[in-house]
């Protein structure tokens, strides 16, 4: 029997909509504001700024403040260093979490339980009350003030969490699949490399954009393990930029904005492959 829609039933329909949609507007813009006066602060002159005010309408336009912060406030070295730690951290960090979900997800292996539930412990501590530990432990391996020390330290802290993801697409896979390529032959590294991985490609786009997001935002442990200016990611190099150029906000704006172009780039490239991820998850 077909549903009939009153009158004032299709009224409150709409306005739930229309209050739907200026709502998720209203909150849109509000997210939006800060990041438009910090694009609209990079362009503008510090006599303008100076002489109008921040929250002005600009009256100046100049790129002259991307190349002080890249070149003067030390954005182009920094920017180095936060690329040569997260991109080797992210792809060593999943090749490892790919493989061990593989076995863990896939195989009767002893103590597996007990493996996930210990990685996703680790993961619920505090980094705080870990910081002295792992400077300490830096320092005694002889790798303190070393960008490969802060590839490791990422690299323990984010392998528990993406095996526990992982692991979950990975066992979701019908096991038919797996057992059709036993029986044409395929060993465990091939199951691994042409069923399984190819599979989970979603689930690691999602995860590869979510790590570069992290691990190049991170601000905490690059300063616990390193010291020297010169090997500092851009998240430490903006902090001396700000003392750098403490009331420049034209220059500190535009060092934000280089420093936000890496993640936006990674975030627009994997989108499709994220979302697609996210929503294969929500079903999983």
């Amino acid at each position: 029997m077909a549903t009939v829609h009153t009158p004032s039933a299709l009224r409150r329909r709409r306005l739930a909509t229309a209050g739907f949609h200026l709502g998720a507007g209203t909150l849109a813009v509000l997210w939006l504001l800060p990041i438009a006066l910090v694009l609209v602060t990079s362009v503008r002159s510090f006599d303008d700024i100076a002489a109008h005010g921040l929250g002005s309408r600009p009256h100046s336009f100049t790129l002259g403040n991307f190349t002080q912060a890249w070149v003067d406030g030390g954005q182009q070295r920094a920017l180095i260093n936060s690329l040569l730690v997260t991109v080797p951290t992210v792809l060593v960090t999943l090749a490892l979490a790919a493989m061990a979900a593989f076995a863990l997800s896939r195989y009767e292996l002893p103590f597996r339980r007990s493996l996930l539930l210990l990685m996703l412990g680790g993961n619920l501590l505090p980094p705080q009350i870990l910081l002295i530990p792992v400077s300490k432990l830096s320092e005694l391996m002889g790798v303190y003030d070393t960008l490969p020390a802060l590839i490791g330290v990422q690299i323990g802290f984010g392998v528990g969490f993406y095996v526990f993801v992982l692991h979950g697409f990975m066992r979701a896979i019908p096991p038919e699949i797996q057992q059709a390529a036993v029986v044409d032959g395929a060993g465990p590294w091939q199951i691994f490399w042409r069923i399984i991985l190819p599979l989970t490609r979603p689930a690691l786009a999602a995860l590869s954009a979510l790590s570069f997001t992290w691990i190049f935002n991170d601000l905490l442990w690059a300063i616990t393990v390193l010291r020297s200016d010169t090997k500092m990611p851009i998240t430490a190099a903006l902090i001396g930029l700000q003392g750098q150029y403490v009331s420049m906000w034209n220059v500190i704006a535009a060092g934000s904005v280089i420093a936000a172009a890496p993640t936006v780039a990674v975030f627009l490239r994997f989108q499709r492959h994220f979302v697609a991820g996210l929503n294969l998850g929500a079903v999983k």
